[in-house]
């Protein structure tokens, strides 16, 4: 009886030590995959204009997402906002989302805004967590678009107006409100104003900043440097993308922008986040595109 009491208990003891290992087996496999599941998101940058792929947005939001996360961004820039909603998700649910995979949206494209929507835009913006709350062309039917390119109808005084009426609800909400260029806010309007100018001279900086392109500013003619010299400060966020030999979109780091001369002046240009953008890929494939462009960033030094 004692030699089989004996036996049992060694049983019972082999048995602890063989749960207790492949308990510890688990839990060592769970702790390297939750590291490595850190690390990696801890290692993401930089940030992506969800209009560069907004084909695959539109046909599945989610994948597209986690492949953002995958490609190494940390946060994003919505282009679509519908029904109250981005992407087919309530804003709630779209920022869920979001910080499930890693990511975050840091601005939102909302060239749809007027004086009647503005409140529940900007209410749904801040639920989705976004903070920068950008217009991307002049709003309320001021944009034209055609064969000689693009431009505006009314005055720069018009626009400066709904921007500093528009920045108030922003700041009253806690967002802060950009406005987006082109290339044609920085040639000289009919009257001879150029407009980016007096947009800068005359909105209220508590209010009103700017999310400068430098790739439409490059294509005007224009050097950034210049403009982050006389209005220190005033731009907040860029959308980064590169230039080709034919004057076409190209991935960062492909092409002729000298980001780095830029990069050298981001805090005298007041830049909080950046943005990859491409409009148009021309035959490669959007999401290898911004692969390309992510390490290009990591290339010229961004962050």
């Amino acid at each position: 009886m004692k030699k089989y009491f004996n036996l049992t208990l060694s049983l019972v003891f082999i048995a602890a030590i063989g749960f207790t290992a492949c308990g510890s087996k688990t839990s060592t496999e769970e702790s390297t995959e939750s590291m490595e599941a850190v690390e990696a998101q801890s290692s993401s940058f930089g940030g992506l204009a969800l209009y560069t792929l907004r084909d695959s947005m539109s046909s599945n939001p989610k994948a597209t997402l986690q492949a953002v996360a995958d490609a190494g961004y940390a946060y994003v820039e919505t282009a679509n906002y519908e029904d109250g909603k981005f992407y087919g998700m309530a804003p709630a649910d779209f920022k869920a989302y979001l910080e499930s995979i890693g990511l975050a949206a840091k601005s939102a494209h909302m060239g749809m805004v007027n004086m009647e929507n503005a409140d529940q835009l900007i209410a749904d913006a801040k639920a989705a967590g976004i903070s920068y709350f950008v217009i991307p062309v002049p709003p309320m039917g001021m944009f034209t678009s055609g064969k000689d390119g693009m431009g505006m109808k009314g005055t720069a005084a018009e626009l400066a107006t709904i921007l500093d009426s528009l920045g108030e609800k922003c700041s009253a909400a806690g967002l802060k409100l950009l406005y987006h260029n082109h290339d044609f806010e920085f040639k000289p309007m009919a009257d001879g104003t150029v407009m980016v100018d007096y947009l800068l001279e005359n909105c209220n900086p508590a209010n009103v900043n700017f999310q400068m392109d430098l790739f439409w500013v490059t294509k005007a003619g224009v050097d950034p440097l210049a403009y982050f010299e006389k209005y220190p400060g005033r731009f907040k966020a860029w959308h980064v993308k590169d230039m080709n030999a034919e004057g076409n979109f190209a991935p960062v780091g492909t092409g002729s922008i000298d980001f780095r001369r830029i990069l050298a002046e981001k805090a005298k240009s007041g830049m909080e986040y950046y943005l990859v953008e491409q409009d148009q890929t021309f035959g490669l494939d959007p999401m290898e595109a911004i692969k390309i462009s992510h390490a290009g960033l990591k290339e010229l030094g961004f962050n």
